[in-house]
């Protein structure tokens, strides 16, 4: 099955250039394209993609804004009347932390920058839309460096690893480490589909969407340094 996308970029020839890149891939279906935010919103729930490719500045709604709305936390009650959850994949000219951390914050499974090669942009729609966390190798630095100097003296947050077990903690931080599941398998001497189970269950006890939400998860509570 192919990978739906939408491109979401204020600007006709980025989209155009998007669009004919990620086409080129035989497993990716490009099935729209948004001007602003508040299209990419509503052609979201229309067309039900896998992967929305979302710029940050635009006009009437920006990235952030509307990827908080598509894929922020569901409504208390847990009924979603919108039925849609695709993941988002956040390309940007800007390369500052904010917006990094409010990407993060809203809800994207991913960042890169837009100087970023084809290849790069086609394996980071394939990584999200499996679910697995992306950032651009210099924002990663940054973000761990960041979380690394405000966390360094802190003890993991009372609860934080609540109803995990030893095994589901090991796997949590070297999810942070950035490592993947073959990695982790490695690591631990485990098989890779013991780790996928693992990592369903580290997901499902402290309610994180995906993997990004797991990194952000283990540096704010210091369960990694």
């Amino acid at each position: 099955m192919s990978i739906r996308v939408l491109i979401a970029d204020d600007q006709v020839m980025i989209r155009d250039g998007l669009a004919a890149l990620l086409s080129s891939d035989p497993e990716i279906e490009v099935i729209g394209q948004a001007g602003n935010g508040r299209e990419a919103v509503e052609m979201a729930r229309e067309l039900d993609p896998d992967v929305i490719v979302m710029d940050i500045r635009m006009p009437e709604m920006d990235g952030l804004a509307a990827t908080a709305e598509l894929v922020g936390e569901p409504p208390a009650d847990g009924v979603d009347p919108a039925g849609v959850r695709p993941k988002v994949l956040v390309l940007t000219t800007f390369d500052l932390d904010e917006y990094v951390y409010e990407a993060l914050g809203a809800g994207a499974s991913g960042f890169l920058l837009k100087d970023a090669s084809a290849a790069d942009l086609v394996n980071g729609v394939r990584v999200v839309s499996t679910g697995d966390a992306l950032l651009a190798p210099s924002i990663t630095r940054r973000l761990i460096g960041d979380f690394a100097r405000r966390r360094r003296h802190q003890r993991p947050s009372p609860g934080a690893t609540a109803g995990l077990t030893p095994r589901e903690l090991d796997v949590l931080r070297l999810i942070a480490r950035g490592l993947s599941n073959a990695e982790i398998a490695a690591e631990l001497v485990l098989a890779e589909q013991t780790i996928k189970t693992h990592v369903g269950h580290v997901l499902t006890k402290l309610a994180l969407r995906d993997r990004t939400q797991a990194v952000v998860y283990a540096y704010e509570n210091g369960l990694v340094g």
